[in-house]
């Protein structure tokens, strides 16, 4: 039996897109130094997105910006509750994080915990001069005083609700949708 029913389809593949283009527009226009600049993106549907900036920006400006992925597990406040063997993937991080603008990457944003676990991850990694937050989704119902400076899209959702992206990387689909627990 499926855990979550779909309510509606919230974003289509080229809505997706021209959401990714718009941001990478954003981006540039809020970077005083391109030369300063890298991404991070959260393990699983982070990197995507941080892959795809990359991939825009440098198309856009002939710039490629460095793209690095990020490992929360260990650093998340509900380990105990995940499973006496949380699964680990590799942080892969290749180049210093010493003094550039790190744009922060993932999919959704709900709590603000995972984004406090990827903060503690990556200042292990080193002293960014700025860490900016960047997520395709915000549905608030924050449990900590955190906020992206490039949203993708607001979508209000009640606590029942569950937003689902869909890479085409990790799902083999392209969508973003609206989901309620059953």
């Amino acid at each position: 039996m499926a855990l979550t029913k779909v309510k509606s389809q919230l974003m289509s593949a080229s809505e997706i897109d021209r959401t990714l283009v718009r941001l990478a527009h954003e981006v540039l226009e809020k970077t005083k130094n391109p030369d300063k600049l890298a991404f991070i993106g959260i393990r699983r549907r982070g990197v995507p997105l941080a892959q795809r900036l990359a991939a825009k920006i440098e198309t856009l400006e002939n710039r490629k910006i460095p793209v690095g992925i990020l490992d929360i597990n260990l650093y998340r406040d509900d380990l105990s509750t995940v499973g006496s063997k949380p699964q680990l993937n590799n942080t892969e991080i290749n180049f210093s994080v010493e003094g550039l603008q790190i744009i922060l990457m993932d999919d959704v944003l709900y709590t603000g915990r995972t984004i406090r676990a990827a903060l503690d991850a990556l200042f292990d990694q080193g002293r960014p001069a700025v860490v900016q937050l960047l997520v395709l989704i915000d549905r608030g119902h924050r449990e900590l005083p955190i906020e992206a400076q490039y949203i993708g899209r607001t979508i209000q959702t009640s606590d029942i609700e569950i937003i689902e992206v869909k890479f085409q990387e990790i799902d083999g689909m392209e969508k973003v949708l609206l989901c309620e627990r059953a």
